[in-house]
């Protein structure tokens, strides 16, 4: 494999065949070393500044990084004939990468906000100084109207937003939103600055003009925090909308300059199931997958994009949200439901089933009795399943020899019985008929729940055909 263009950590992408092994109790001890270790290794996962055109106008805190995409592109040898294919593409990590290389890509979400962002971060046939333009007079009208109401989006208005008729989502839409997600003040500059952007939606900058105030809204306006959960920090009480957002405007003007020579590469992002693969793509189509699924843990991954999703409408109610869940990767018991069966795919394997039971076992001895703590075990095999499901669908829309490349990690927050998903990943591909090349060590990652070194691991396989 080539050398990679960053170090990562002593240990990263080291060759793994580990031999079979029973799921075991993970110990809670961590020594200063490994702490250290782990911080290390946590600069694996960032964003390197010169990596920052198109990812950062919209990208998940956890994605993986653009450096280990271009290593896999790089070893596969792809080129411009290649289409390379994200079936978890997120918000386009790979699709990007692909682009910026001369390759053409496609990818599969099922979050509807996740798709609209990755579509819009490798569509770069609009007009930059259109867009800047357009942005800047939207941004006057937007000033001339806060100020008409009082409020001067550069000054605070705090002392005075109790006195102002400050507008506000609906009941069923602020039910969604984790609580103080946003203070009032910065949640009505956004406000009026999507229906002053939903007045000119017919026009070409439109999408980009609406992911660049999702971004601005995530990361300038609102109150989140991202670790690995999504949580709420310290309340913004005010915060300036506007020279934010014409920020993310600059930002992707100057990107879109550069790339005039790859705007006619192709790149798709279909709103699929990554499950179903075989009923919505071409078959024997595809010469290499480079993805992450979601890793099989308590992370409700919706949570992450619910405040953008909320606001621009993506989500509206709970409906819309449980139909979002039941399309994705049962990776957490927040989206399990009556009738799920994906883990039909995986009674023939033993190590899943002993892993299951372990959790039902640890789960009765502590005394666990919630209704999620009780679908740990079964959350688990319906994740595994679904892994099963994805990768037999897959094979109709692999060309023969594609190369596949799943960057997975151990997980042990289920009552600390570890999950070596890498592994098993390998084997049920192995059992579906992929030969499975190698592990490459990612990274080490510290884990939250038990302070352990939990792996991260990219599985390569190949499809003979």
């Amino acid at each position: 494999m080539p050398e990679l263009a960053i170090k990562m950590s002593e240990s990263v992408f080291e060759s793994t065949h580990s031999s079979f092994m029973l799921p075991f109790m993970v110990p809670q001890t961590v020594t200063a070393i490994e702490r250290a270790k782990a911080k290390q290794n946590g600069r694996a996962n960032k964003l390197d500044p010169q990596d920052r055109a198109f990812h950062d106008w919209y990208r998940f805190v956890l994605s993986f990084p653009p450096h280990l995409v271009r290593s896999y592109l790089e070893e596969f040898e792809l080129d411009k004939k290649s289409i390379v294919l994200d079936p978890f593409c997120g918000t386009g990590t790979t699709l990007i990468e692909a682009k910026l290389s001369g390759i053409s890509s496609m990818g599969t979400e099922t979050n509807a906000f996740a798709q609209f962002a990755s579509a819009t971060k490798v569509d770069w046939k609009v007009d930059p100084g259109c867009l800047r333009q357009q942005a800047y007079e939207i941004a006057e009208q937007v000033r001339y109207q806060l100020k008409q109401q009082g409020i001067d989006d550069e000054i605070s208005s705090v002392n005075m937003q109790e006195e102002l008729p400050l507008r506000k989502l609906s009941v069923e839409g602020n039910q969604l939103l984790l609580t103080n997600s946003i203070s009032p003040l910065p949640l009505h500059k956004t406000l009026v600055l999507l229906d002053c952007l939903k007045e000119r939606q017919n026009e070409s900058s439109y999408r980009y003009q609406l992911l660049a105030l999702a971004n601005m809204l995530v990361f300038k306006a609102s109150n989140l925090q991202f670790g690995p959960e999504v949580g709420i920090g310290k309340p913004k009480m005010d915060a300036p909308i506007l020279s934010s957002w014409l920020a993310e405007i600059d930002k992707m003007t100057s990107d879109i300059s550069f790339v005039a020579d790859r705007q006619h590469i192709s790149s798709k992002v279909c709103f699929t199931d990554a499950r179903y693969l075989d009923s919505s793509l071409p078959h024997n189509s595809v010469d290499a997958v480079i993805t992450s699924p979601p890793y099989p843990n308590e992370k409700d991954y919706t949570r992450i994009t619910r405040l953008e999703s909320v606001i621009l409408g993506f989500i509206s109610n709970k409906a819309d949200l449980r139909n979002l869940k039941k399309g994705l990767l049962r990776s957490n018991t927040r989206n399990v439901y009556k009738g799920d069966d994906d883990d039909k795919w995986v009674t023939m394997y033993p190590e899943i089933q002993h892993i299951a039971e372990a959790i039902e076992s640890r789960r009765i001895e502590l005394g666990k009795t919630s209704g999620f703590e009780k679908l740990y075990s079964k959350v688990t095999k319906l994740y595994f399943g679904g892994i099963a499901l994805h990768l037999a669908s897959l094979r109709k829309v692999l060309r023969p020899n594609a190369q596949l490349a799943y960057v997975v990690g151990d997980q042990a927050s289920y009552l600390r019985v570890m999950i070596r998903t890498g592994k098993i990943l390998g084997e049920i591909a192995q059992s579906l008929g992929y030969e499975l090349v190698r592990t490459d060590l990612f990274r080490t990652r510290l884990s939250t729940v038990t302070k352990e070194q939990l792996r991260e691991e990219v599985v390569i396989l190949r499809w003979r055909g």
